[in-house]
């Protein structure tokens, strides 16, 4: 799978079969079901897992919780639009095919 097939996959009512828990979380995200993409992500303990919950929260416009998830995940807030992140977060993880 590329980004490009999993930007399609929007168009379906349920993720794709067999994809990680990062790229599940991502899905529910784009699909508007930000409570659905928290609760994967909150449950994982990655720093993978972290970058999308930072993200997440950056989203919410908590920033401070935000900046603690960007923290742990040992990355910076980023100055990209929230589109610009998402992207980045799916091409991430649609390249590197985690079992998580």
């Amino acid at each position: 799978m590329n980004l490009t097939d999993f930007k399609e996959s929007l168009k379906a009512e349920k993720p794709p079969a067999g994809i990680s828990n990062y790229l599940e979380a991502l899905w529910h995200d784009a699909k508007g079901n930000w409570n659905k993409s928290h609760n994967i992500v909150q449950d994982l303990h990655s720093s993978e897992a972290a970058w999308i919950h930072a993200y997440l929260h950056r989203k919410e416009g908590d920033i401070s919780n935000a900046d603690y998830w960007y923290s742990i995940a040992r990355k910076k807030r980023p100055s990209a639009t929230l589109e610009e992140e998402w992207k980045s977060l799916a091409n991430n993880f649609v390249a590197v095919k985690t079992g998580c």
